[in-house]
């Protein structure tokens, strides 16, 4: 399966950045913006800033089983990386 993937840079409450990608099987920048807002408000960021500017399609490629059944029961996934 194919998804496309998001690279997405916020500031947190404290200032710090957050850098982390949305991975969904839809090419649909606004929904990749919602699924980070979703996640963001989930770990208490509800306060981040998050457009098209800061979350924005990178490219698409194949994912390992457990992010497609991620994918296929909330409709994202996100990959943690920096900041998290």
């Amino acid at each position: 399966m194919q998804i496309h993937v998001y690279d997405t840079y916020v500031k947190a409450k404290d200032g710090h950045t957050m850098h982390f990608d949305v991975f969904t099987t839809v090419k649909d920048d606004q929904k990749a913006v919602e699924y980070a807002k979703q996640w963001l408000a989930s770990i208490g960021e509800e306060s981040a800033v998050v457009t098209s500017r800061e979350c924005s399609f990178c490219h698409s490629q194949s994912a390992p089983p457990e992010v497609i059944d991620e994918i296929n029961k909330n409709g994202f996934y996100i990959y943690k990386m920096e900041g998290c």
